[in-house]
């Protein structure tokens, strides 16, 4: 599955997400810390997603999120959807 989620309070304004079933298969973030969100796309690579917004969810860098934060959120809200 392929989406892209808009992003709140943070430098990056989207993020690309692909998926096989739970596990993360590709993320790009369009905009944002580009070293920073490289970086946490390559880590996140192969994991399952409930892992990964465990991890993030939360971390702060300004207006009360960040690009990690906001790929937990993301995160969740597609673990959500494919649920129903």
């Amino acid at each position: 599955m392929k989406t892209t989620y808009t992003t709140t309070g943070t430098c990056a304004r989207f993020i690309d997400i692909e998926l096989e079933g739970e596990i993360i298969s590709e993320i790009r973030f369009i905009g944002g810390c580009a070293g920073n969100t490289r970086g946490i796309s390559c880590l996140v690579k192969g994991m399952d997603i409930a892992e990964v917004a465990g991890k993030l969810k939360g971390t702060i860098c300004r207006n009360g999120t960040s690009c990690p934060d906001q790929l937990a959120r993301a995160l969740e809200e597609l673990s959500m959807k494919q649920a129903i």
